[in-house]
């Protein structure tokens, strides 16, 4: 029986390709231990969009989507540093800044960033709102047997947590591209429209593991999605009722 009871453990926390469509990831404790590991599609592109869907209330530092590779903690990274109240987008341990957003607590918040390793160009779509274009160096493919993580800031491959940087919150949405998203399949991706999903990530067929205390629950309206079908998120609320 204990090996039974072992072994179903270790089951449930497998990595499994699962459609998360109508679902999001709740992370309810602060720790240096919960987080979600996802298995890329693809390992060695030469570009890339990522976009998610995040809802907090954190007031500190926090991690939003952590990407390493043997060669850097920070392969792409996106991170919240509170006390500059700005966005920092990462790509090979270089840094792109993006400042004075409307981020606020408890709302639904969708963030896309594309890089190009081309040009070396980074962006930042806030809320469906295109932010300036910077120049980052790193100008070659993301490689280098990647891993990528939901909840937790990589200060080595794959792991040295801070509790500090964790992220507190839900967390949906979540794709990534091998290639820059145009501006139209961003403004549809943010309107909850129907768009191309990730080659890379796939919300609606992810591959990932949970490790500690992260639950899958039923996913909540967003600002975007309410403004477009209000009335039947409202017609929901009212069955349920």
């Amino acid at each position: 029986m204990r090996f039974l009871v072992c072994l179903m453990f270790l089951v449930s926390n497998a990595a499994a390709v699962q459609d998360l469509s109508g679902k999001m990831l709740l992370f309810p404790q602060q720790t240096d231990t919960a987080h979600v590991r996802l298995t890329p599609l693809k390992t060695s592109i030469g570009a890339a969009t990522v976009c998610h869907r995040s809802f907090t209330n954190l007031k500190r530092d926090h991690n939003l989507f952590s990407m390493s590779s043997q060669s850097f903690d920070n392969e792409f990274l996106l991170f919240y540093d509170f006390t500059n109240n700005e966005m920092e987008v990462h790509v090979k341990n270089q840094k792109a800044e993006y400042g004075g957003l409307d981020y606020k607590p408890n709302t639904w918040h969708s963030l896309c960033t594309t890089w190009d390793s081309g040009s070396g160009l980074v962006q930042l779509w806030f809320n469906g709102r295109p932010l300036i274009k910077n120049y980052l160096s790193a100008q070659s493919n993301l490689t280098d047997n990647p891993i990528i993580i939901l909840g937790q800031e990589q200060d080595s491959h794959g792991g040295r947590f801070n509790i500090k940087q964790c992220f507190l919150g839900m967390m949906t949405d979540v794709h990534m591209w091998d290639y820059v998203l145009s501006a139209c399949e961003i403004e549809k991706y943010v309107s909850e429209l129907s768009f191309t999903p990730g080659n890379v990530l796939n919300w609606a067929a992810l591959e990932f593991e949970i490790f500690e205390r992260v639950l899958i629950d039923n996913k909540q309206c967003t600002v975007s999605k309410l403004s477009i079908v209000g009335w039947e998120c409202l017609s929901n609320i009212y069955l349920i009722i």
